[in-house]
């Protein structure tokens, strides 16, 4: 029997258990705060050691980003960092913001609800309170209880058994409550962990907020880019208007050439006509003096003949005598004649003194000729060294592709360096993945368990307490009939009552006792089971947000991927760039092997020239030869003439002693002697006459050496002007292959990404068909939830007694439900997301497919502008041609001109000559006049030389002006220097015009088969415009079943409309954003317009400058035609003075004066072309390398898009992830 004392001991040890309990639990939370401020203090230390490490790393970016601003690829970087993803994190953090505000509000619900359920507590305890009130008030009643005693009494062992069972209970309940703290440790740590990830994700967001400026930063330097980018472009367009009127100058010029060229060889086959005509001469005056020499020897047989008639005429001496008289007259005769021999001699060697003179002449231009062949050989070192300065360029260029090589080198290592950080991110987030489902896990199964232990022991303190219920109902009964039935017992009976009565009282205490211990443990199981569920909520939520993270990770996987596709892409064009450096290399050194080639061709025509030259001298050398074997002959016949006068005398002699009886066979006999010596003679006059022709000839023949000599150099300047021009023209049709090349590999870029696009609809359809999944999971999910719901009903149903508790399940059921919708309502806003998305990816399909086709008309646009360029200057080539033809025509004109003055001058000068010799006292007295006309001329000889001076100086300034434009183009200085070397290429590459046919011919041929290939290219995009329905087809499909399930999922909720309502009001965004977007371009046309303008103001400025600078020269020229004019006055005046001799020598000086200021103006007129000829590369060249960089903006504009689309659908396709699962 256990008496009162034990059983308030027994509770007063439980109280001290309470109390020990409350004590431990002081100590652990007290640990516990000391942990987590120990913590939270090793985090901010942790967090101020990051920050200073963030500070030095950001001085270091900031030295790097000074030394590195300027870079282009930095400024490339800079225009694509705003198209990532990562300025989304802001809006990511306000969703988590707005979730965490959800997340309080439902944590003060739930504080509501402790309160109201405290509440209802204490309205029990008073029901208690007056329940034990009513039971002090049946105490009185000891009668009633003593019928019962018995039954309590045995039921008294029942309850000792069923207070063993409670404890055994107690002490479950202990271990679970240490199991509940164990968890709770493991929840901590759950929490700090988080923690962790959360101070990670700060992080993340201060990185993306400083790559969001510093992407503001690109996009701002990036517009300034693009408006820079408009500008030069308008002005190259002017440029290269202005640029195609000098080419079709030039194409004049170059025809005027090619004229000139024609003409010279017209005059080289003259000339080899008039060498075949000297060499026929001299051939036949070879005859002539062979007959000459046939005469001769007649003539001595004939003296032979007439020595024997003298040996007849001795016998006739007297006849002889007479005859002697008539010889006497003949011979003085003769003497007069040989006089006039004499004098024919003396002009004879007059002539040769001027021939000697000439041959001096001839010498002093061998002598040019010579300084000309050390000029070429000058020219050939400074080849050379040009040659040598190709190869360095060439050098450098292998340098700058060896930079390259290792700049990708570096790219390639830094590139696996990301992929094995990715790797290792896809690992740790793999781990961490697994470690969070493991312990969500673990905490579900040990909730679940927790949860099904406190509903049996909720299902075995209901019944006990039931059980109690009806036990104390039986004993009010037994106790109400006992005291019916033994009122009228004797005292002992009544003692012994009381004394039951005591013990029944005592046992009813303990039975209450055991009640309000049932009580407290069912009120503590309650708030244990409140506690459990409030632990799993925050376990939920953590998985959520476990899941959210890892959603994250996935999206910065894609990320990372779409990076190292972008880097790959980069190592890949910088490939094609050395390729590309590679084919200009080898493009290079054909060139420098071309113009190798013709400098040796040029080295064997100067070769063959001097070749001629000899010739010419070797026959000077023969006329020579010829000229003394005639005076050898002049020589002979004087000899024989005095051999004849001796004879003469001695036959005299004879014929004073024998020959008079023969004088009249000596009369027959002389007059046959008198006939031979007038043949002699008339042989020797015209063989002077042959000789004066011989002379004129050779003079004629010098000066013709000489024209011809001026005509073949200023043939070879024309050629090689032609041949610069022709390089020129190879160089452009080189830069339009390129330029096809570039547009081929632009029409590859673009089918790319098409393909590109196309994978991306299928990632967009594979995530669409995901989402529906997990939609079906979410329902499935619902109905596992309802199904949960409805046995929890039937649970409360079958243990429904208590309304409080009915209340309380109905009121957690409806929260459940309420969450359940929110979740379904979330799962219909994911689903409505996907349809948007497909919609949206849709709209960007068709937009890429836009952009295709109005890329390919801007391709076909181009290349009908190519063609049409071409047939421009296919124009201007026939219309240069034609003034090359009339230049032609004019300058034979001249040319005969020319020459009818020239023998007009030589008639003139032998005139002169003869009056030359009364004319010197006149010239003494006009050479005062002519050296103050010469101080005069010099005097203007300087004006025009300092107006001169003037114009270079204009020309100097303009072209200052000029490289004042050109020094804000910063970023031609590569292209200067490949410009340099090109042009160095071509001023040294000498091909021939004839080339330009062929290089047409396999222009063609290079069209057809670009032709070729865009019908491929057109086909393809034909197959791929077929995938692109088929892919559209299949996405309707998915649009019907998209609709379907949305048609059944509004059936089900009514909140579509909201979702609607926010798709249009994103609509209604994106419109404004498009506005803005028209809006920001609007004003960047405008600035650009207004830059253009300001340039163009500059350029008029300089044009203005330029006329200025133009009419001054003019101005200059005219006052120096002026002052030519008076000085051919004066001359003119000083002719007519000097009458006819000095009038001949003036008209003479003059034409010397005209010829060398022809020669000048050909020259100056060169020299203007050469540098018109270099404006015009240069023009070209930047306007080339204009279209370029316009085709570079483009294709980074067009990437900008693209990476942009690819990043808009990489963010859109986490939050896809990340919906569901919220």
């Amino acid at each position: 029997m256990v008496q009162g004392h034990e059983v308030f001991f027994r509770a007063g040890v439980l109280g001290a258990l309470e109390e020990i309990r409350d004590d431990r639990l002081a100590k652990i939370i007290s640990w516990l705060q000391a942990w987590l401020r120990g913590y939270a203090s090793r985090k901010a230390y942790k967090r101020l050691q990051e920050q200073r490490v963030a500070l030095i790393v950001v001085q270091r970016n900031i030295r790097k980003f000074m030394k590195l601003r300027t870079w282009p690829w930095y400024r490339l970087w800079q225009k694509v960092k705003p198209l990532l993803n990562v300025t989304r994190i802001e809006d990511e953090i306000h969703a988590l913001e707005e979730k965490a505000a959800k997340a309080q509000e439902n944590y003060e619900r739930e504080a509501k609800m402790r309160k109201e359920l405290e509440t209802a507590n204490l309205s029990l305890l008073e029901e208690k309170n007056n329940l034990l009130v009513n039971l002090e008030s049946t105490k009185g009643n000891v009668s009633e209880f003593l019928d019962k005693q018995a039954k309590l009494q045995s039921q008294k062992a029942d309850l000792e058994a069923q207070l063993n069972e409670t404890t055994e209970r107690l002490q479950q309940e202990e271990e679970a409550r240490n199991q509940l703290f164990q968890g709770r440790k493991k929840t901590d740590q759950e929490l700090s962990g988080l923690k962790k990830d959360i101070e990670d994700l700060e992080l993340s967001v201060q990185k993306a907020e400083q790559d969001k400026a510093t992407k503001d930063h690109q996009i701002r330097n990036l517009n300034d880019e693009i408006a820079h980018q408009d500008e030069l472009i308008n002005k190259i367009n002017k440029e290269k208007k202005h640029l195609q009127e000098c080419n079709q100058k030039t194409s004049e010029d170059l025809q005027a050439i090619e004229d000139k060229c024609n003409h010279l060889n017209k005059v080289k086959a003259k000339l080899e006509q008039t060498l075949d005509e000297l060499e026929d001469s001299l051939e036949r005056e070879k005859k002539l003096r062979g007959e000459v020499d046939k005469a001769k020897r007649k003539v001595e047989g004939d003296l032979k003949l007439t020595q024997e008639a003298v040996a007849d005429l001795e016998r006739n001496k007297k006849e002889l005598e007479q005859s002697i008289q008539r010889k006497d007259k003949e011979v003085s005769s003769l003497a007069s004649k040989l006089e006039d021999e004499q004098s024919l001699v003396s002009k004879l060697q007059k002539q040769i003194k001027e021939l000697q003179a000439r041959i001096e002449e001839l010498e002093e231009e061998l002598e040019h000729e010579r300084q000309a062949r050390a000029k070429a050989e000058k020219s050939k070192t400074h080849l050379g060294r040009e040659l040598e300065e190709l190869g360095d360029r060439l050098d450098e260029a292998g340098g700058a592709t060896a930079a390259q090589i290792e700049l990708n080198k570096k790219r390639e290592a830094e590139l696996a360096k990301l992929r094995r950080d990715v790797e290792e991110c896809n690992i740790h987030q793999e781990a961490a993945l697994a470690n969070l489902r493991k312990k969500h896990n673990d905490a579900v199964g040990e909730m679940s368990e927790q949860i099904d232990h406190l509903n049996k022991m909720k299902a075995r303190t209901e019944k006990d307490k039931d059980s109690l219920k009806r036990e104390a109902d039986d004993a009010k009964t037994a106790m109400d009939i006992l005291a019916r039935d033994k009122r009228p017992t004797s005292l002992s009976p009544q003692h012994r009552a009381e004394r039951e009565k005591t013990t029944l009282s005592s046992e009813l205490n303990d039975a209450r006792s055991t009640a309000d211990l049932m009580s407290n443990e069912k009120a503590a199981a309650e708030k244990m089971n409140k506690q459990l569920q409030h632990q799993y909520n925050e376990i939920q939520s953590k998985l959520d947000e476990a899941n959210r993270t890892l959603n994250d990770f996935d999206a910065s996987k894609k990320k990372l991927a779409v990076e190292n596709s972008d880097l790959l892409r980069q190592l890949e064009e910088a490939e094609s760039q050395v390729g590309q450096l590679s084919k200009l290399k080898l493009s290079l050194t054909n060139q420098l092997e071309d113009s190798r080639k013709l400098a040796d061709d040029e080295c064997r025509e100067r070769a063959t020239l001097l070749g001629k030259f000899r010739n010419l001298e070797h026959d000077i050398d023969g006329l020579r030869e010829q000229l003394d074997e005639e005076s050898e002959g002049k020589v002979d016949l004087q000899r024989q003439l005095s051999k004849s006068n001796a004879e003469a005398q001695m036959w005299r002699a004879k014929y004073e002693s024998e020959g008079v009886a023969r004088a009249e066979e000596l009369e027959a006999a002389r007059l046959k002697l008198a006939a031979r010596l007038e043949e002699a003679e008339m042989q020797i006059e015209q063989l002077n006459v042959k000789n004066m022709n011989l002379e004129k000839t050779k003079q004629r023949i010098a000066t013709e050496l000489e024209d011809m000599q001026l005509e073949v150099e200023r043939a070879q300047t024309l050629a090689n002007a032609a041949e610069k021009k022709q390089k020129n023209f190879d160089k452009i049709i080189s830069e339009w292959k390129m330029k096809v090349d570039d547009l081929a590999a632009e029409l590859d870029a673009s089918q790319k990404e098409c393909r590109n696009y196309s994978t991306e609809l299928f990632r967009v359809k594979a995530a669409y068909e995901e989402n529906l999944e997990q939609l079906d999971s979410v329902r499935r999910e619902n109905k596992n939830l309802a199904d949960e719901i409805k046995d929890l009903m039937d649970q409360i149903g079958e243990g429904g007694r208590s309304l409080h508790e009915i209340q309380k399940n109905a009121k957690r059921l409806e929260i459940e439900k309420e969450e359940l919708q929110a979740a379904l309502e979330e799962a219909e806003a994911a689903l409505e997301q996907e349809e948007n998305k497909v919609l949206r990816a849709q709209l960007e399909l068709s937009q890429v497919r836009q952009e295709i086709d109005r890329r390919i008309q801007e391709k076909e646009e181009e290349f009908d502008n190519t063609r049409k360029c071409h047939q421009r200057a296919i124009d201007s080539m026939q219309a240069s041609l034609e003034a090359e033809a009339k230049g032609k025509a004019e300058a034979l004109r001249m040319k005969k001109k020319l020459e009818s003055d020239i023998n007009e001058l030589e008639i003139a000068l032998d005139h002169s000559n003869k009056a030359n010799a009364d004319l010197q006292k006149h010239v003494k007295k006009l050479q005062v006049d002519i050296k103050d006309l010469q101080t005069h001329v010099e005097e203007e000889q300087r004006l025009a030389s300092e107006y001169r001076e003037q114009y270079g100086i204009a020309e100097r300034r303009a072209n200052a002006l000029h490289g004042e434009l050109e020094e804000s183009r910063t970023l031609l200085e590569q292209s200067d220097r490949g410009r340099r070397q090109a042009e160095s290429d071509l001023a040294e590459a000498n091909d021939h015009v004839n080339d330009l046919s062929a290089q047409n011919g396999s222009l063609t041929l290079a069209k057809r088969k670009l032709e070729g290939e865009m019908q491929t290219l057109h086909a393809d995009l034909e197959e791929m415009l077929n995938e692109a329905k088929n892919s559209e087809e299949k996405a309707k499909k998915a649009m019907v079943d998209a609709a379907r399930l949305a048609d059944e999922l509004r059936a089900e909720q009514e909140h579509a409309q909201n979702q609607e309502k926010m798709r249009k009001a994103l609509e209604v965004s994106v419109k404004e954003l498009q506005v803005r977007l028209e809006e920001v371009e609007g004003n960047a046309i405008k600035t650009t317009k207004k830059a253009i303008g300001k340039l163009e103001g500059r350029v008029r400025e300089l044009e203005s400058q330029l006329d200025d600078e133009a009419r001054r020269h003019a101005d200059a020229q005219k006052n120096l035609r002026k002052c030519e004019r008076r000085i051919k006055e004066l001359t003119f005046q000083a002719d007519e003075d000097k009458k006819n001799h000095e009038r001949m020598q003036d008209l003479v000086d003059k034409l010397q004066q005209k010829i060398k200021t022809y020669k000048r103006q050909i020259e100056e007129a060169e020299e203007i072309a050469a540098l018109n000829l270099a404006k015009f590369r240069k023009a070209q060249q930047e306007l080339e390398e204009a279209e370029e960089r316009a085709d570079n903006a483009e294709q980074t504009a067009s990437k900008a898009k693209a990476k942009g689309r690819a990043e808009s659908m990489v963010r859109m396709s986490p939050q896809v992830g990340s919906n569901p699962i919220n």
